[in-house]
């Protein structure tokens, strides 16, 4: 049976079709309609039924998207306003007369990277996104640590440290969510930008700090030790909570060497002398890690209904 994998963003949803083993068949793109709600839940019935047109069956349906899913699958998402407060889960189960599963993307990023990707063979994997945001989800055993509220991996509403924010003279930044001090308003895409204002009294994009950084610049390295410090430190704290052997790095600033090279060393500054530091890898699947962890969730969710 095919099973399909739904990424929705805020400006894109990527369909993809995948076998029985997780290969992907075939893959599409179409822009996100965020402002009315039934053109949104047909937009994504329709790609449902080409994807089935392609597959020739009926296949499984996973989705993952930016935002909270609540434990009565209601979903609390900024970039896709008009979803918010629905059970997107159910009025799509009732249009398609199928079983519909439904996570936050960075979760099925964990999912997908911890079952057949970077983190295969490790019993406790953490699947960070660094990109535009900040955020995650922690696997054992190639299962999904309980999401409970929605918020389990939610690594970049973590407050950044008094300690750091004095040792930088860091200015409390308030995050999108609401909250105070949050670090994914300094690691994340746009933080960069924040941190290098700070830094060198010169607005750069995140582009163009890891080309500097790559050609060696002064300035850029300065930035990237604050980076690589308010990460470490971000790193050290769920390593003491919820002890992952391995992190694995997805967005786009995982991209750069830099990071991911520096980032266990700066993770052990945080740590108890003497215990041990996770290993940090690249995702194996990169952009197409979001779109196969929904794929997962589709076909576990339509096995368990099936039984």
């Amino acid at each position: 049976m095919a099973v399909y994998g739904l990424d929705i963003g805020g400006t894109k949803i990527e369909t993809a079709i995948f076998n029985d083993n997780l290969e992907q068949q075939q893959s599409w793109r179409i822009t996100t309609p965020t402002d009315d709600y039934q053109q949104f839940l047909h937009a994504i019935y329709q790609q449902v039924l080409k994807a089935d047109e392609l597959s020739g069956c009926q296949g499984a349906v996973g989705i993952g998207m930016p935002g909270i899913v609540n434990d009565a699958g209601k979903v609390l998402s900024a970039n896709v306003p008009c979803a918010t407060g629905k059970v997107i889960a159910n009025d799509l189960q009732a249009l398609l007369k199928r079983p519909v599963a439904i996570l936050n993307d960075t979760r099925c990023f964990a999912l997908s990277e911890a079952n057949g990707g970077a983190g295969e063979g490790y019993s406790r994997v953490f699947g960070a996104i660094v990109g535009t945001g900040a955020a995650g989800g922690m696997c054992i055993d190639g299962t999904l640590f309980n999401q409970g509220l929605g918020m389990s991996g939610e690594y970049g509403h973590l407050p950044l440290s008094a300690y750091l924010q004095q040792k930088y003279q860091l200015p409390v930044l308030k995050c999108g969510c609401g909250l105070n001090g949050c670090v994914e308003s300094y690691i994340a895409g746009p933080g960069v930008q924040t941190l290098y204002q700070h830094i060198t009294q010169s607005p750069k994009s995140a582009i163009e700090w890891a080309n500097d950084i790559k050609r060696g610049d002064e300035q850029a390295l300065k930035v990237l030790a604050c980076y690589l410090d308010i990460l470490g430190e971000t790193f050290a704290a769920i390593s003491k909570s919820l002890h992952p052997e391995v992190i694995v790095l997805g967005g786009g600033l995982s991209l750069i060497d830099a990071i991911v090279e520096k980032l266990p060393d700066a993770i052990q500054t945080h740590l108890f002398s003497g215990f041990a530091v996770p290993e940090v890898k690249r995702a194996k699947f990169g952009d197409s890690s979001g779109v196969r962890g929904a794929a997962i969730i589709g076909s576990v969710h339509a096995n368990s209904n099936a039984s």
